[in-house]
């Protein structure tokens, strides 16, 4: 026999417990008003210790508002992506709001458009959208929408919705900077997936690093991944059956560097005496596998403030900020990068540099 449904702890459950009047209760909980520091801690464990959630359509039907965001991605599995969800998490309850996280999982376009409509249309006052891969029919459909949305991590076009990103071009082109510095020359790069505009603003600060340095552009060492792990080994493997291999690799990001070092393993190579190696994004993994990746870094912290700033203001109706913001990338040095053999090292040169 099942038990009956456990009834919902009311605002005045909550009040009571806490000593407090009913109005002190949700003030304490909504975050407007004012309310004295120690009364609010007692508010909001007493909230806790009875299991009280409010009640999302009430609390839109009175105020015109939820004091909830909504977070969409595509890939709950991407180390960046949780990256970005937990900084995002940690700022929105900065302001006593609550965060949704809906996993889009495919690209959401104008074939499923019924599901995006009901999604602008929910329960939260504004959404970012972490999705390196929306598809050109799903931003143009967030641009017809009168919902407050911010973009993040999203380079592909040109768009009149805000977005916040880190600078993949300069990024790029300080790494491949860093391996011309140390003497290298022939320096591979592999593309991730033709679907995100991150890829090629990597790829055209690689090629600028090289113009900058009079080396002549090989497309032969250009090499098509998909930003995983396993399409970074494949691509390694195609490298390294060149006639003249490559004596460093700048992969567009992380997973793809780690799908590198297997390859390499597996042909009797070592990282760095035998070919250099840098990423992207300074995933987590980055600072533990042997040897530790050089990397570029976003400011995520910062870039997860700037998306949540700019959303409340929208939400608020006041004026936004530039349509994008882009933050400057973090280059970060450690072990998996150095000369070519036989060729001593030069004073290495860059924009943002750090070693750890």
């Amino acid at each position: 026999m099942n038990s009956p449904m456990k009834k919902a702890v009311t605002l005045a459950q909550v009040a009571k417990h806490a000593g407090v009047a009913l109005m002190t209760a949700s003030r304490s909980l909504s975050g407007e008003g004012y309310v004295a520091e120690e009364t609010k801690a007692r508010v909001l464990a007493a909230a806790a210790e009875l299991g009280y959630a409010p009640n999302m359509q009430a609390r839109a039907m009175k105020s015109g508002r939820t004091n909830v965001i909504g977070v969409v991605v595509n890939d709950l599995a991407s180390p960046l992506i949780n990256a970005y969800i937990a900084e995002l998490s940690a700022e929105v309850r900065r302001y006593q709001m609550d965060l949704f996280i809906y996993n889009a999982v495919d690209d959401l376009t104008s074939a499923n458009g019924r599901r995006l409509d009901q999604l602008l249309n929910g329960l939260w006052d504004g959404l970012i959208f972490v999705l390196p891969r929306m598809s050109d029919e799903y931003l143009a459909m967030l641009e017809q929408s009168e919902r407050p949305v911010v973009l993040m991590h999203y380079c592909k076009h040109k768009t009149s919705v805000p977005v916040i990103n880190g600078d993949n071009f300069n990024g790029a082109r300080d790494a491949t900077q860093h391996l011309i510095d140390l003497g290298h020359r022939r320096i591979a790069f592999i593309h991730g997936s033709a679907y995100t505009g991150q890829s090629a603003e990597r790829e055209q600060g690689y090629r600028a690093a090289l113009e900058d340095a009079g080396i002549a552009f090989d497309p032969a060492l250009v090499e098509q991944g998909d930003f995983s792990e396993r399409s970074g080994t494949e691509a390694t493997e195609r490298l390294l059956a060149l006639a003249t291999r490559p004596t460093a690799i700048f992969s567009a990001n992380d997973e793809m560097g780690f799908g590198c070092m297997l390859a390499l393993q597996r042909a009797g190579l070592s990282v760095p005496a035998d070919m250099s190696l840098v990423g992207f994004d300074d995933v987590p993994v980055a600072s533990i596998v042997q040897p530790r990746m050089t990397t570029l870094r976003h400011p995520i912290v910062d870039m997860a403030k700037a998306a949540v700033q700019e959303l409340l203001r929208r939400i608020k109706n006041q004026p936004g900020r530039r349509q994008r913001v882009e933050f400057p990338s973090e280059f970060v040095v450690r072990e998996s990068s150095a000369p070519p053999p036989a060729t001593s090292a030069r004073r290495p040169a860059g924009r943002t540099r750090k070693t750890v």
